[in-house]
């Protein structure tokens, strides 16, 4: 965005992207920062802008010499207009337990199933690009995501195979990582895992913590050749006490709290196959909670580029595409 008019508020935000001029400028200057517009099919700079039908051509002899703004990004090939598309941006990055696609439907003027795609492609593009392994003071911890066995219809019940004393049975396994007090604050990855054995935990830790790092973790045994793997490892059982002075997940635990009220409190339920987005989204909030709501709002645009999330993709029936 360049305008000396940029939005800080929703409120504002609603207003300015209201016009189509504005949402054009802020995107044009995420995808061509230094002001040259290249077609995304050959990178030739020889093209020209078309403004009454808003796409630009481009002079080379190839296929499709004509695209538009949304060409190469997670809006294209859609045909809601960028006057919805970024204010729907602002609320998700900006809405502290996230937004339902019922409540977005109704603010947007579209359909729920419209709203709940719109929501999915941009949580693509909250997804973060992990800059190397984690170090210095890590918390490590796992937690399960699915509804109560003793909330479920009998019939579900039954249908799963689940009796209430059962009720991890069909819930999903997520394991978090947090590098405490980072420039940014605390910082969290997450990843959806099959497990919570040993070798799972492992080499979940193994890829994304710097050996050396000191390692905080809960008394679970899964955990127990940490130290044989290089880290410091330092346990705080629950049956005895949640902290120990430095000793303790509670920074996960937070964010473990944060992220069930989302779902629990907006998105009611979310399938398995679609939890790893969810994950994305809150993650995306909390690492960058310190940042004002434009700063979140320009740091999500950024991410909109060379990325492609098709509706068969979503349901399961190909797999996604990149641009």
């Amino acid at each position: 965005m360049v305008s000396h008019r940029e939005p800080k508020t929703l409120q504002q935000a609603i207003v300015f992207f209201s016009d189509y001029a504005n949402c054009h400028a802020a995107v044009v200057a995420i995808r061509w920062p230094d002001g040259v517009v290249k077609c995304p099919t050959c990178g030739s700079e020889n093209v020209t802008y078309l403004e009454n039908a808003r796409v630009w051509k481009c002079y080379a002899k190839h296929p499709r010499t004509k695209f538009s703004l949304k060409v190469g990004t997670i809006f294209e090939d859609s045909a809601v207009p960028l006057q919805k598309w970024l204010p729907a941006l602002w609320l998700l990055t900006n809405c502290r337990n996230g937004i339902s696609s019922y409540e977005l439907a109704r603010a947007l003027g579209v359909t729920q199933k419209t709203a709940w795609f719109m929501l999915s492609r941009l949580r693509l593009a909250l997804q973060a690009e992990h800059g190397g392994k984690l170090d210095g003071h890590i918390e490590a911890d796992e937690t399960f995501i699915g509804g109560r066995a003793r909330n479920m219809h009998a019939a579900k019940r039954k249908r799963l195979g689940i009796s209430q004393s059962r009720s991890m049975v069909g819930k999903v396994a997520v394991m978090g990582l947090l590098a405490r007090h980072g420039e940014k604050g605390s910082q969290v990855r997450t990843e959806v895992i099959r497990n919570r054995k040993k070798h799972q935990l492992e080499q979940t830790i193994g890829e994304n913590v710097t050996a050396g790092s000191t390692l905080y973790t809960d008394a679970l045994r899964s955990y127990d050749r940490m130290a044989q793997r290089g880290y410091i490892h330092q346990v705080i059982d629950h049956a005895e006490a949640y902290a120990d002075g430095q000793v303790h997940t509670n920074g996960l635990e937070n964010f473990w709290s944060l992220l069930k009220r989302a779902i629990k409190g907006t998105y009611i339920s979310v399938e398995p196959f679609h939890l790893f987005r969810y994950l994305d989204e809150q993650a995306f909030r909390f690492n960058n909670r310190k940042g004002s709501d434009a700063m979140r709002f320009a740091l999500a645009l950024k991410g909109i580029i060379s990325k492609r999330l098709t509706y068969s993709a979503l349901t399961g029936a190909e797999l996604p595409q990149t641009c």
